[in-house]
């Protein structure tokens, strides 16, 4: 995993570079952006500093005005969350020129939810949010299964079969999507991780939040890895880890900002009154999830834990290729979870900008039946011609029917 891979997020960031005046590329550390952004300032003039350097840093905050205004060329700062003033000296800057491509700017955290960063670049900057590597991206194969999906492709996704095993998938959601341990194995992997979720909570949540408890950050990503594609417990949660009741959103919407946690909203679309509401939480990386449970391959293989940890890590797993999808989708889409209270429910929803729906279920399993398709189907009923495709996403090889616009397909589908 040494070599440069391609980022299907490239091609974006170049056409907002082309009528926006801020190009932001924001996502958790060891994703990529460095290497994304010097990738593309090798095609046009440019100066590229990293906020990371001391020199720098101390620079940008004892003279924000002359840090952003000592170059023509497209100026690259790496790292901006570290002093947010230079967010208000760009916006006086492109008072002054408004051209676009002035600025790229790199950030491990939302930079829309620091203090006083949201009505500077409110007009002036487009956001990509580059997440850790697709399995497209490893495999150097872009991917479209959004696209297909939501415009009801059936005779594409019916051919696609796969040769891979139940092992191979676990071995994926294990390695995880960051290009450093994708490298490693066993001790040297867990090393990394453990590096990692340290450097975020003893540096990085301090320089985006005041919250008191921050050291009790790593007990809830614990937690909420313990409960992976879950349904967010908020209570039990603020008990287990040791944060005041009140404070909880405040501290999930911190790690969302930090782009380790993604949360997934219930899609209620009016069908009935018994919608259960609750937000599903999952780590972006599946292999930080399993980390910090200390399973391997082999543990989620095991009968005595496979059914109920790998389910909820297949969940994981298939939640986050999709929301690396929705980044370069050409289908301007939205990633919800359904559950009402008269126990039908589907992992994942997908819903586009013209209403159309489409729904997935993924079981760990290598064989499906049909009546894991209930859920498929009550949604599929309730919405007639806006229910596109329902895809039961399973471990087996072969492309199955399973009735009107209902498959059960390989995994590997979402990729192949």
């Amino acid at each position: 995993m040494a070599e440069l891979l391609h980022r299907f997020a490239k091609a974006l960031v170049q056409e907002t570079l082309e009528d926006t005046p801020i190009a932001v590329i924001q996502g958790a550390r060891q994703v990529g952006k460095s290497t994304l952004a010097r990738a593309i300032t090798n095609s046009r003039p440019s100066l590229m500093l990293s906020l990371d350097t001391q020199a720098v840093f101390q620079a940008a905050i004892a003279d924000p005005d002359s840090f952003v205004r000592q170059t023509s060329d497209l100026l690259v700062i790496d790292e901006v969350q570290r002093a947010p003033q230079l967010i208000l000296a760009m916006k006086d800057a492109i008072e002054e020129d408004r051209r676009p491509g002035r600025f790229l700017i790199t950030g491990s955290a939302n930079l829309l939810e620091l203090p006083g960063t949201e009505e500077s670049l409110a007009g002036r900057a487009e956001t990509v949010v580059l997440y850790g590597l697709s399995r497209g991206e490893i495999n150097g194969h872009r991917e479209d299964f959004v696209d297909r999906l939501l415009s009801g492709d059936e005779d594409d996704l019916k051919v696609r079969r796969s040769d891979l095993e139940r092992g191979d998938y676990l071995e994926m959601i294990c390695a995880g999507s960051y290009q450093e341990p994708l490298g490693r194995s066993g001790r040297r992997r867990n090393a990394w991780f453990d590096n990692y979720l340290n450097r975020i909570v003893t540096r990085d949540a301090h320089e985006v939040s005041r919250l008191q408890h921050i050291d009790r950050l790593p007990a809830l990503v614990r937690l909420l890895a313990a409960n992976n594609a879950g349904e967010l417990a908020k209570t039990r949660l603020a008990q287990d880890a040791g944060i005041p009741p009140g404070s909880v959103d405040a501290y999930i919407h911190l790690l969302e900002t930090l782009y380790l946690v993604h949360v997934l909203p219930a899609w209620g679309n009016n069908l009935t009154s018994r919608v259960v509401k609750s937000p599903k939480a999952a780590l972006l990386d599946t292999g930080l999830a399993a980390r910090l449970l200390n399973v391997t391959p082999g543990a989620m293989a095991a009968p005595e834990r496979g059914s109920t940890v790998a389910g909820a890590m297949f969940e994981a797993f298939v939640a986050g290729e999709i929301r690396r999808q929705l980044v370069w989708a050409e289908t301007d889409a939205q990633l919800f979870h359904f559950r009402d209270r008269n126990g039908i429910e589907v992992d994942l929803v997908l819903e586009d900008g013209r209403r159309n729906v489409a729904g997935i279920e993924i079981k760990a399993a290598r064989t499906v039946a049909r009546s894991e398709f209930r859920g498929l189907e009550a949604l599929r009923d309730k919405l007639g011609d806006r229910f596109r495709l329902g895809v039961l996403l399973y471990t087996g090889t072969q492309p199955l029917p399973f009735g009107d616009r209902l498959w059960a397909l390989p995994l590997e589908s979402l990729w192949s």
